[in-house]
C-alpha cells in the first residue's frame, strides 16, 4: 500500500537543493516548492550542481517524485484574453514545466487562469487547454496539475465541471491531471464540514474527473464561509471548513501516493498540523 505524503509548501531560499531539508525538518513525508521565484517573470537558468544537490538531497531523504508538488508562479495566466499576456504566460510555463523535468520532478501544479472580464469563461477554458497542449508538445514526463480555484474575481476552474472541460481538450490524457485545494472548494460551495457532506463531494469528483487524475492536495482550512469565493487560508481547526475533510482524507486509501501540502498560515506550527494528519490515518473510518 502506498504513503500518504503529507507535507508543506517549504522554502527553497538560497537554491532549490534546501527544501528537501526544509520539509525533513518538519516531518513531512512530501513536500511542495518553488522553483524559481514565483513573483518574477525570469529566473536564472538551474545549474548543473543545484540539480544534482536536489536529486541527491531527496533522495537520501527519501522524497519520490511522487511526493512533490512544485508550483509555478503566480503571474502566469493560461486563459490570458489578450495576446501579449498569453505569450508570456505560455513562454514562462514552458520554462517552469522544463525546470521541473531538469530536476527530475514529475508533475506541476498551476492555476488554470483568469478571463479578466474580457472573454467568456467558455473561451478561457479553451485558452487553458491550448496553452497546456502547446506545453507538452514541448516537453515531456511531466504532467501538467490543475488547481481548483475559489472563484474569486474572474478566476476560472472553481468546479468540478470546469476543470474537466479543460481536461476533455487536452490532447494527451496521461499527462493532465488535478490538485484539489480544500479552502479554494469550499470557498467555491462544496460543502467538506462533514464526512456524508465529503463523500458526496468526492463522488461528484470521481464521476466528473476521476481518482486516476489526482495529483496533489492543498490542505487549507478557511476563513471566509461557504460559497463566498473567496480565498483565505487558515490553519487547520481553526477556521469554517473544521477538521472533517482531511480526517476523511487521511482515513480513504485513494488518497495515499499523492502529495498532501499544508498552505497554512502558520508556518511555525506546520509540524504539529503534519502529526495530526499522520494520527487520522491510524483512524477507523467509521468512528
Amino acid at each position: 500500500m502506498k504513503p500518504y505524503y503529507v507535507g508543506a509548501h517549504v522554502s527553497a531560499a538560497g537554491g532549490v537543493s534546501n527544501a528537501p531539508k526544509n520539509a525533513a525538518d518538519i516531518g513531512a513525508t512530501g513536500f511542495a516548492l518553488f522553483t524559481k521565484n514565483q513573483r518574477q517573470w525570469h529566473a536564472k537558468p538551474l545549474e548543473k550542481e543545484e540539480i544534482n544537490a536536489f536529486k541527491k538531497a531527496c533522495a537520501s531523504l527519501n522524497y519520490p517524485p511522487e511526493s512533490i508538488l512544485p508550483h509555478d508562479s503566480y503571474l502566469i495566466n493560461l486563459g490570458h484574453p489578450e495576446t501579449e499576456g498569453l505569450k508570456k504566460s505560455r513562454d514562462a510555463f514552458l520554462v517552469e514545466m522544463k525546470r521541473c523535468e531538469q530536476l527530475g520532478l514529475d508533475r506541476l501544479n498551476f492555476h488554470p487562469g483568469s478571463h479578466l472580464r474580457k472573454i467568456s469563461e467558455k473561451e478561457c477554458l479553451a485558452r487553458v487547454a491550448e496553452s497546456v497542449n502547446q506545453t507538452l508538445d514541448q516537453t515531456e514526463g511531466v504532467t501538467a496539475v490543475l488547481e481548483n480555484t475559489a472563484g474569486q474575481g474572474s478566476n476560472i476552474g472553481y468546479s468540478f465541471e470546469q476543470l474537466a472541460e479543460i481536461m476533455d481538450q487536452v490532447k494527451d490524457p496521461d499527462r493532465i491531471g488535478v490538485c484539489i485545494d480544500t479552502c479554494h472548494a469550499f470557498a467555491a460551495g462544496y460543502d467538506l464540514r462533514s464526512e456524508e457532506s465529503c463523500r458526496k463531494v468526492f463522488e461528484s469528483f470521481d464521476k466528473l474527473i476521476g481518482f486516476s487524475k489526482l495529483k496533489g492536495m492543498h490542505f487549507n482550512d478557511a476563513k471566509a464561509g461557504l460559497g463566498e469565493k473567496k480565498d483565505r487560508h487558515e490553519s487547520l481547526g481553526k477556521g469554517n471548513l473544521g477538521l472533517a475533510v482531511f480526517k476523511y482524507v487521511m482515513s480513504d486509501n485513494r488518497f495515499r501516493g499523492i502529495p498532501l501540502i499544508l498552505e497554512t498560515v502558520n508556518p511555525e506550527i506546520w509540524a504539529d498540523e503534519i502529526k495530526m494528519l499522520m494520527s487520522f490515518s491510524k483512524t477507523d473510518k467509521s468512528s
